[in-house]
């Protein structure tokens, strides 16, 4: 992440930042697909409650990183509006837009969504936030033995997420400076960041084009390499594992005591 926006939120000398990154990437999956088999509000509240709370003792600021990611929280919220809409209306009708309606089912639905993506993203954001691209690339190809161009294809997207916020704050201030966005509409606050989003989407392409091109030319995924440093795991690393496995087992378990816990399956 850009240091310079992003340093009071966590560093990557931290708790999290210090565990391997392998071991993280590892953890970060299986708490996501733990989520992802899972249906019922319960477990998907336990499962964000216990994140929550965990990354918070941590040092990881959770509040401080909702004003920096608004833009997720925009798009969590008309996506949760939109299930609403379209999900089976079942039970009581809360409002009735005449063409549409959203019920007491269909509202359901959308906050278990909303959580469920919720909880799906904090394991994504501590990870990203928290771990060194190269040591990514040292624990994929040691421990993991991936291959060099997967190995080499997730350092560089894991660098360019610091990158593109960096980029994305440049435009910002860029735009402010030459009057655009000051004293415009909703409307056109939304046609301003639409213009923005777009302008990020061609700086992104042009700059993956240049770095296969020069990861190209510099022979990279060619044949064997050597490694500057080590990838070691430490007993840090296995507790957290540990811990995971415990939250997942603890959320399930409540979640069955209280008879929701409901698989995708099922």
């Amino acid at each position: 992440m850009n240091n310079d926006i992003f340093s009071s939120i966590i560093r990557r000398d931290s708790f999290f930042g210090r565990l391997n990154a392998g071991l993280k990437m590892g953890v970060m999956f299986l708490l996501i697909i733990a989520i992802m088999i899972t249906k019922d509000p319960v477990t998907s509240l336990g499962f964000f409650g216990a994140q929550v709370l965990l990354v918070s003792l941590c040092g990881f600021n959770l509040l401080r990183l909702s004003f920096y990611l608004w833009p997720l929280l925009v798009a969590l919220l008309t996506t949760g509006w939109s299930t609403a809409l379209l999900a089976p209306k079942t039970g009581q009708i809360l409002w009735d837009f005449g063409l549409n309606s959203i019920s007491t089912g269909s509202l359901e639905v959308a906050v278990n969504m909303m959580l469920r993506a919720l909880a799906m993203t904090i394991p994504s954001l501590v990870f990203v936030m928290s771990t060194d691209p190269t040591d990514l690339g040292d624990a994929l190809a040691q421990r993991w033995r991936l291959p060099a161009r997967f190995v080499l294809a997730a350092l560089v997207a894991l660098r360019l997420v610091g990158v593109l916020f960096g980029e994305w704050h440049a435009l910002g201030q860029a735009r402010r400076a030459r009057g655009l966005g000051a004293g415009q509409s909703w409307w056109g606050r939304v046609r301003t960041a639409a213009g923005q989003c777009f302008a990020l989407l061609v700086q992104a392409i042009r700059r993956g084009s240049r770095l296969a091109v020069t990861m190209e030319a510099r022979g990279f995924g060619a044949g064997r390499r050597t490694w500057a440093r080590e990838s070691t795991v430490s007993r840090a690393d296995y507790l957290v594992l540990a811990v995971s496995v415990l939250i997942i087992v603890a959320v399930y378990g409540l979640s069955a005591a209280l008879g929701s816990l409901t698989f995708i399956w099922g």
